[in-house]
């Protein structure tokens, strides 16, 4: 739920979408308001729930400083029954501010900031979608009308944003003129060649919107502000403003750490120690302990510790603050696939069960093994934003430069917002032999060279030196290109939501010091409190998966877009960062994919009319 800086309710949002969609630092279109999330120095930390996940609040504190303490859930009102717009808990939620600032009365045309003090809020205590801003003096209405926001805006590279230079711009630069602005369509079509602003307290003559844009804009608009409306500050910046339109799809990229809640302990109370940290970890001696855990007990809870002694359960705590942090802890996969892939003797819990399965029929030499995910938890933490360019146009390492990065306070965090998701899934190893040989051979090295070319020069237009962001290799593009033809034929055929699947891919090279990798994990997951019901992993025996990797790889043989797609060069035209694919065949919603639809390649997969020597799958 979302509350306003002015403590009005004014709408709703899903938990999930307030971390990945409509996060902190970005715009959400309310019925009659469009606001701006602001930082965590507004968050009602007292109704949140901290979410324990000891190798996912590592990684966030070596990116964020290790200040940060906890991961911790968007403030949530309880679940009533009725609504009572007088109780406390209708005030529980975000804190928004309206944004953009500037607005355009329907009727009279007006063009003006909410500071001008020429609009009011309108608030409704029992329709919350009513509550808006109207102009009060309206002299083309018979009541005041509700006015709507400016629906454009100014951005740049460095995650800053602004509201439009609506002065600047129709004076063509500096000007001390406080004149009315009208904003005035000609057209039906809303575009911004229709669209012409005029100032009523000088005789400058009105200006066209669309010399805001494109290279014509580079030469009109004022040099970046710096601003950061999202925590009330401001950063020198040196880059050029760049017009957007509100709710544009590149105004707000989120930049999230995740990772799988596996067992990392052999020892079974330090395990228990480990899921219950957000609860146990608060003990600061073996008194307060002990009357932690009676408490706790009393309600039913935590009734696994009951087995051990007070000083057993305080000397595993002791020994858990005092192990030390993995120097690596960027590297959240690796720990994962030796799970996965069965390299260390899997342990199951409440949240983490495996079942080991034969590799499917037909395809046991292109798979090693198959591993059934019966449950699993994923924790997502939100650590930053970007905008213009997406996390993945960078590297999904996080790697991404300092100056492209937002942060979401405006000072150093003590927690970071985080959701937990529980589910299921089936994770699919690949021969390593099978695939060395492959990608030893001439035309896929040739094909690797390609792809890196493509790459410096995707970087280059972007004024990113390329040294820093090694193009991936071509088993990583395989597996990548394999998980998205799998996705796409379960969504199909099996009923799945297509946005409901997710892809985690496991890929290091053979000379890499922890050993190479070869895997995928195709899962779903829910954020309710039991996940999903076992459909995910019913498809996972051998037949079955046999049956559906033989329908994938079938349908990469031809695209609906052919001959266009399975020719497209990334080396030819425009840059990009992917050979044979678009959003007929291999392209999957973004929340399934982990590289923004980057890297992929069915050429890879199969023969197509196009490439007959690429392919991996031979049968």
């Amino acid at each position: 739920m979302t509350g306003s800086t002015y403590k009005h309710k004014v709408g709703e949002l899903r938990p999930s979408q307030i971390l990945f969609t409509f996060g902190i630092g970005s715009i959400a279109d309310l019925p009659n308001l469009s606001v701006m999330i602001m930082g965590l120095e507004g968050w009602d930390k007292g109704h949140t729930v901290e979410l324990s996940e000891e190798r996912l609040l590592a990684a966030v504190r070596q990116e964020l400083g290790s200040q940060v303490r906890e991961l911790r859930s968007p403030p949530l009102p309880p679940e009533e029954d009725t609504f009572n717009p007088f109780d406390e808990a209708v005030r529980i939620g975000i804190p928004v501010a309206p944004f953009p600032t500037w607005m355009v009365c329907p009727f009279c045309r007006l063009l003006a900031p909410l500071q001008s003090g020429l609009f009011e809020l309108k608030s409704h205590p029992y329709r919350i979608n009513e509550t808006r801003y109207v102009h009060k003096n309206c002299p083309k209405a018979k009541k005041p009308p509700g006015v709507i926001p400016s629906r454009f805006l100014v951005a740049c590279e460095h995650g800053h944003l602004d509201d439009f230079p609506w002065h600047y711009f129709v004076h063509r630069g500096p000007s001390d003129c406080q004149g009315v602005l009208r904003f005035e369509e000609y057209g039906v079509t809303g575009a911004a060649t229709d669209i012409m602003v005029r100032c009523q307290g000088c005789d400058v003559r009105p200006r066209q919107l669309s010399e805001a844009f494109g290279e014509t804009g580079k030469q009109t608009m004022p040099r970046c502000r710096g601003r950061h409306p999202h925590i009330r500050g401001f950063d020198e910046c040196d880059k050029q403003m760049r017009g957007m339109l509100l709710g544009a799809s590149n105004s707000w990229f989120a930049i999230s750490l995740s990772a799988l809640s596996i067992p990392v302990n052999s020892n079974q109370l330090a395990q228990l120690i480990q899921e219950n940290w957000a609860v146990v970890g608060k003990a600061n001696s073996p008194e307060t302990l002990g009357i932690l855990l009676e408490a706790m007990q009393a309600t039913g809870q935590l009734q696994a510790f009951a087995k051990y002694s007070i000083d057993e359960v305080w000397t595993a705590i002791e020994q858990q603050r005092d192990g030390g942090e993995d120097d690596d802890v960027h590297d959240l996969k690796t720990p994962e696939w030796q799970v996965f892939s069965l390299s260390v003797p899997p342990q199951s819990s409440r949240e983490f069960q495996l079942r080991p399965v034969a590799p499917p029929t037909s395809y046991d030499q292109y798979f090693s093994k198959t591993v059934l995910v019966e449950r699993i938890r994923e924790v997502r933490a939100l650590i930053g934003f970007t905008r213009i360019q997406s996390p993945g146009d960078f590297d999904d390492t996080g790697k991404i430069p300092a100056e492209y990065r937002a942060r979401i306070s405006r000072n150093d965090p003590l927690w970071v917002p985080a959701t937990e998701v529980k589910g299921e899934g089936i994770f699919l190893e690949f021969n390593e032999s099978l695939l060395r040989d492959w990608e030893e051979s001439k035309s896929v090295v040739s094909h690797a060279k390609l792809t890196y070319e493509a790459q410096k020069r995707w970087l280059r237009i972007r004024n990113l030196y390329p040294a820093g962001f090694p193009a991936p290799s071509m088993r990583y593009m395989l597996i990548h290109s394999f998980a998205h033809a799998l996705m796409r034929q379960l969504a199909i055929e099996c009923g799945y939501n297509a946005a409901s699947l997710r892809e985690r891919i496991y890929s290091k090279p053979p000379h890499d010091e922890n050993g190479p990798q070869a895997g995928v994990l195709i899962y779903t997951a829910a954020p309710d409190s039991e996940g999903t019901l076992g459909g995910l992993v019913s498809l996972g025996e051998p037949g079955t998966l046999g049956y559906h990797i033989s329908q994938a790889l079938a349908g990469m043989r031809l695209c609906a877009s052919d001959p266009l797609c399975a020719d497209h060069s990334p080396n030819e035209g425009t840059p990009s960062l992917h050979w044979a694919a678009c959003h007929a065949c291999l392209f999957s919603p973004e929340t399934s994919c982990e590289r923004g639809n980057k890297y992929l390649d069915r050429s890879l997969l199969v023969p197509t009319f196009a490439s007959t020597d690429l392919h991996f799958f031979k049968t």
